[in-house]
């Protein structure tokens, strides 16, 4: 796998994609985690991924040990504000965006530098431009 050069203290986002891969220990997003793990970056998650994973067929024992190897950061009335502008600047609205938006303002939020993995990278730049790099998995 080619990794872009990363800067130790950064953070490494999943969104609902990227924690389900996770989970099912799927081979590049492990990967990504023991990259994350080697440079010293935070992983988070924000919770609203976290809703969007959790269904009646997940191996919860993983989603929790997954869990616990990680942050899941809360969706607070600062990230859903700047979710909202998000989705205003873009010209976005809706459910289909919304939680999208909500990981780009955690992700946003979050110490730099920032790289996502996620499963809707069009979305993602379309919220927040060049200021974090976005990966699809």
């Amino acid at each position: 796998m080619n990794r872009p050069a990363a800067t130790p203290g950064g953070t490494l986002v999943l969104d609902s994609e990227g924690l389900a891969k996770a989970v099912s220990r799927e081979r590049t997003v492990t990967g990504w985690l023991s990259l994350a793990r080697a440079d010293d970056l935070r992983v988070i998650t924000s919770a609203a991924a976290l809703v969007e994973v959790v269904h009646p067929r997940i191996n919860r024992s993983a989603l929790e040990w997954t869990l616990s190897r990680l942050v899941v950061e809360p969706v607070t009335d600062p990230i859903a504000r700047h979710a909202a502008r998000l989705l205003a600047d873009a010209g976005l609205h809706g459910h289909t965006y919304a939680v999208d938006a909500v990981l780009g303002a955690t992700a946003l939020a979050a110490p730099g530098p920032v790289t996502v993995l996620t499963s809707d990278p069009e979305d993602l730049t379309a919220l927040c431009g060049n200021r974090l790099t976005v990966i699809k998995v």
